[in-house]
């Protein structure tokens, strides 16, 4: 885990991507989509830390369409960014994969909000 890639505006887990290793996450710019994506837009224009500050969460906007982007807001939401970042870390420990190799789906990439904000605040049921 790069913590210090931290939670993306809009809920990506940027501290545990592994899309791009050269990728600084869109809070430093370093996202080659940032300034096409309608959360950074939302967020930056608002002065927010990511939309989990905002009054209008869940909006359903940009990548906020995908229940595990909505799942992660909630959840900073409810504990905070690092509470969230305290158990994405807590979870890859145990096991739990966000992106499997090749490929940008894991573990994290269930049906609905609720199953994934189980697995954030519980980890796998065994």
């Amino acid at each position: 885990m790069k913590r210090e890639l931290g939670i993306a505006y809009c809920g990506l887990a940027c501290c545990l991507c592994s899309e791009n290793a050269d990728c600084k996450g869109c809070k430093q710019n370093g996202c080659a989509t940032y300034a096409e994506c309608q959360n950074y837009g939302c967020v930056t224009e608002k002065g927010l830390g990511g939309c989990w500050e905002c009054s209008e969460f869940p909006c359903g906007k940009g990548m906020l369409e995908k229940p595990r982007m909505r799942a992660f807001v909630r959840f900073a939401k409810e504990h905070g960014e690092q509470g969230l970042l305290d158990r994405l870390a807590e979870n890859e420990r145990a096991g739990i994969v966000y992106h499997y190799p090749d490929g940008l789906t894991g573990d994290y990439d269930l049906e609905n909000e609720q199953e994934i904000l189980d697995l954030l605040e519980y980890g796998r049921k065994e």
